[in-house]
């Protein structure tokens, strides 16, 4: 979320636009359920000191935390921490992660996606289950099985299209390359994508796409995959 969200924003074509970027941290070592739970009990607190800055939007990581307090979970939690927000001078809208990878798979029409988690399989488990709730149907995945928060964000994207290929794409609409914003893989979207010739969407891509509707702007980035493509233009075609 602190390195992707910024190098996407960077690669806007705007040489005008300007963006400062704020950030308050919810500890988490061992992404296991309870450490996760704790993480999300960290929120208000975050979204209050994050309202000092008084800043257009606040988007709020990790993916799995939200999910793994049950279904729908992002409908409830993100109007709580804008009223937090609000409520110490900045009403400012809250995207978290989870709401905006299910809202853009939903916008792009993505209803049988495959993919790829850094998780334990049991929390991969979390993330099917959640999507299942929308409708958007997972029809293959690879979990990498790392518990360790900070190993998780140490992981090469370079490697991430070696984990695709043992993926079963057959039925699937679209890729989540990356279903954690703690996991690194921009520079494997747009390659990615043009291999399998799927979108491809990642937690930080779709986070960026609401941050910048949020903030007025047309959420488009080159080379981020389908998430960020030019929205009135099709790339891909079954």
């Amino acid at each position: 979320m602190e390195t992707e969200v910024p190098a996407l924003l960077r690669r806007r074509a705007d040489p005008d636009e300007v963006f400062t970027i704020h950030s308050s941290r919810a500890v988490l070592h061992t992404v296991d359920p309870e450490s996760l739970h704790r993480m999300v009990g960290e929120g208000e607190r975050c979204a209050a000191e994050l309202a000092d800055a008084r800043v257009t939007a606040i988007g709020y990581a990790c993916l799995i935390a939200l999910m793994a307090e049950g279904p729908r979970a992002h409908e409830r939690i993100e109007p709580r921490l804008s009223d937090v927000a609000e409520q110490a001078g900045c009403p400012a809208p809250v995207i978290s992660s989870a709401g905006a990878l299910v809202r853009t798979l939903l916008d792009l029409k993505l209803q049988k996606v495959a993919i790829v988690t850094p998780y334990l399989p049991s929390l991969t488990e979390m993330v099917i289950r959640y999507l299942a709730a929308y409708d958007i149907e997972v029809v293959d995945s690879v979990s990498l099985g790392v518990a360790d928060n900070h190993r998780v964000g140490a992981l090469d994207p370079a490697g991430l299209p070696g984990h695709v290929e043992r993926l079963d794409l057959s039925r699937a609409d679209g890729l989540v390359l990356s279903a954690c914003v703690q996991m690194p893989s921009l520079p494997a979207v747009d390659p990615v994508e043009r291999k399998i010739g799927l979108p491809v969407v990642t937690a930080a891509t779709s986070t960026t796409r609401e941050l910048l509707r949020a903030t007025g702007l047309e959420p488009v980035v080159t080379r981020a995959g389908a998430a960020l493509a030019q929205p009135s233009v099709s790339l891909f075609s079954r």
